[in-house]
């Protein structure tokens, strides 16, 4: 797995979205943040993120689908239940994943960050693979954006507390942080 000249991981499935523009001039990237979504919500395996992502939602296809069909959002990638990665939006580009947000009092973080989406819920836990895929995504981004430090990965919920819960009670920031831990140290000897 390694990060290509335009942005992309090559092993990912590229599905590009139109909901991103340029980052601010002299802004370095420096901080992932990790999401969780289903659509619709509690469910799994369906083409609804990537419709979400490239404003193609079909308010016919559920009744809470009208409710969010007109709204611009994307995250750079999205690891799905089995594994399966898929990129909306090269990393030098600002996905609109973070919203109204802050991170060790700096605003808006969709400038300086990484949107990673785990398809999941608050309340249901992540599979073991989605922990295996986001951990070596993690480690790449953070030899390419040597700003990314293991203090600068949090939640949506961290960043926009009261208007997001995501990932929720059922990403395991205990096991993600050894995981990651040990896998530097492992990489340092």
């Amino acid at each position: 797995m390694n990060i290509d000249s335009t942005g992309l991981i090559n092993s990912a499935d590229y599905v590009p979205s139109p909901n991103f523009d340029d980052r601010p001039s002299g802004v370095s990237i420096n901080l992932i943040v990790v999401h969780g979504i289903s659509l619709p919500p509690g469910e799994f395996d369906g083409p609804w993120i990537s419709h979400l992502f490239t404003n193609k939602l079909d308010p016919a296809q559920d009744p809470y689908f009208s409710e969010i069909c007109d709204i611009k959002v994307s995250s750079h990638l999205l690891i799905r239940r089995d594994g399966e990665v898929i990129q909306y939006v090269p990393f030098e580009k600002r996905a609109w994943h973070a919203g109204e947000s802050c991170f060790d009092g700096q605003d808006r973080c969709n400038d300086y960050s990484i949107g990673i989406e785990l398809e999941g819920t608050d309340s249901q836990p992540y599979e073991s693979i989605q922990y295996e895929q986001l951990l070596m995504i993690v480690l790449l981004l953070m030899e390419c954006y040597p700003g990314i430090t293991e203090e600068r990965i949090t939640g949506h919920a961290d960043i926009a507390p009261g208007r997001k819960t995501d990932p929720g009670e059922a990403f395991d920031w205990l096991l993600f942080r050894k995981l990651l831990a040990s896998s530097r140290q492992v990489d340092k000897t």
